[in-house]
């Protein structure tokens, strides 16, 4: 009893730690428009309005963005294949979800 006890104690608090919120298509172009994000790794990403991404990791590196069916996708030359990522956000951090799952967490830079 003791510990359904202390899972009801710390249950909300497990829920109150993931604030993130799925974003549609418009909050997404609204999000990442015009804005910088700086991830985990050191890498900073920009997000131009003309939808042309510059990801800064020890070299520059030049891409494509769209928003699709409420989904960020991004393309890499010399690749030709658009990758695309659920996208939520916490109010101050924007978080990519991947098909498999994966996240990668970025926080407003500018």
């Amino acid at each position: 009893m003791r510990r359904f006890a202390l899972i009801l104690l710390v249950w909300p608090g497990i829920l109150a730690a993931d604030t993130f919120r799925p974003l549609t298509g418009a909050q997404i172009l609204d999000a990442l428009s015009g804005r910088t994000l700086a991830y985990d790794n050191g890498a900073t990403q920009v997000f131009e309005p003309s939808m042309a991404t510059q990801y800064f990791s020890g070299r520059p590196s030049s891409g494509r963005w769209a928003v699709r069916d409420d989904r960020y996708c991004s393309i890499w030359p010399p690749s030709d294949f658009w990758t695309c990522y659920d996208v939520q956000s916490d109010g101050t951090r924007i978080r990519f979800v991947g098909e498999a799952g994966d996240a990668t967490v970025g926080v407003y830079a500018d």
